[in-house]
C-alpha cells in the first residue's frame, strides 16, 4: 500500500512502485538514452503537481562500464507530462 502524500512532505520510500510511478518514470526517463536508470524504490509528495524521487541503479554505456545509485527526481505536472529536473549520485 503506497504511502500518504501530505502536501509539501516527502512520502517514504516505498519499495514497490505504483502503476502511476512506473509510468511517470517511464515517460520522463524515455528521452535519456546515455544510461539505463532502473528504478528501486520512490518516494512521493504534492507540490502543485507530484514530484517524485525515484532511487535508482544506473549502467552507464561501454565507456565507463561501473553502475551506481542516484536519486532522480521528477516533477509530474498536473496538466503535462513528467520530467526530470534532478539526478544525483549516492555516495558510499
Amino acid at each position: 500500500m503506497p504511502n500518504p502524500v501530505v502536501a509539501g512532505d516527502w512520502s517514504h520510500f516505498d519499495f514497490t512502485l505504483t502503476p502511476q510511478a512506473k509510468d511517470a518514470f517511464e515517460t520522463a526517463m524515455q528521452p535519456l538514452f546515455e544510461a539505463k536508470y532502473t528504478p528501486l524504490a520512490f518516494a512521493s509528495r504534492s507540490a502543485g503537481g507530484l514530484d517524485y524521487c525515484f532511487l535508482c541503479d544506473v549502467q552507464y554505456p561501454a565507456a565507463f562500464p561501473d553502475g551506481n545509485a542516484v536519486k532522480v527526481y521528477l516533477y509530474q505536472p498536473s496538466d503535462g507530462r513528467p520530467y526530470p529536473y534532478r539526478i544525483v549520485p549516492i555516495g558510499p
